[in-house]
């Protein structure tokens, strides 16, 4: 994640919202209130409402410099151009509740959120709710730029110390361009697969091979249910 991240409180002026965003290079920006929380995001979007507002109300004759880019970033959006175009400061301008997420949620955690609620980039906050820094897909796509070697060093030392390899048993793991193989021998079937999803929730890891063998299926271990009457 970014944790020098440009923000702003609830009552920063439309004008200073977008020279912010203007200034650091950024699409969008977390809103805080007086307590530091985040209350909100305010995106390019967000404040392109304005341009918006003004085409579909004063007609094709109105072009806007950023009338392009505005109708390709705001393409099939659904909210209300008209209550976004009023907006005057950036808790009428931002978009709420934000997405968010904590600083120990996995890089695929992380991914599926914002596939689920069609984000570009999740606040990372604190169990307080206060900023931390934001996580962007970008963030996520560098974790598939780790070289092999550095990979299969994070995939070992997850594996409990009792399980790794050591001369002739435990879990080997080999990788090659992100993907993980992992054989070699464990006591149990769910040891095994305890390690084939830990592996897979590795950020970087761009898929998990299983070649494991092991000595006991516990997963077909039931417990005895007594009879007592």
């Amino acid at each position: 994640m970014t944790t020098q991240v440009a923000s702003a409180k609830v009552g920063t002026p439309f004008k200073e919202v977008a020279e912010s965003l203007v200034r650091r290079g950024v699409s969008a920006v977390p809103i805080l209130d007086e307590d530091g929380k985040v209350v909100g995001v305010v995106s390019e979007a967000d404040l392109l409402r304005k341009e918006e507002f003004r085409q579909q109300h004063y007609g094709e004759g109105y072009r806007p410099r950023l009338r392009a880019r505005l109708l390709r970033r705001l393409a099939g959006h659904g909210e209300n151009g008209k209550e976004k175009a009023a907006g005057v400061t950036a808790a009428e301008l931002m978009s709420a509740p934000a997405v968010t997420v904590a600083p120990d949620v996995s890089t695929v955690t992380a991914a599926q959120l914002m596939d689920e609620h069609g984000v570009k980039r999740l606040v990372v906050t604190d169990e307080d709710g206060r900023l931390i820094g934001i996580v962007s897909r970008r963030d996520l796509l560098k974790a598939y730029v780790r070289d092999d070697a550095e990979l299969k060093r994070w995939v070992e030392e997850a594996i409990p110390e009792q399980a790794r390899w050591n001369d002739r048993t435990g879990i080997l793991v080999q990788v090659q361009d992100g993907i993980v193989t992992l054989s070699g021998f464990t006591s149990t079937r769910s040891e095994a697969a305890a390690a084939v999803h830990m592996a897979k929730g590795l950020g970087g890891v761009v898929g998990v091979r299983e070649k494991l063998v092991w000595d006991r299926d516990d997963r077909l271990e039931l417990p005895l249910i007594w009879d007592r009457s």
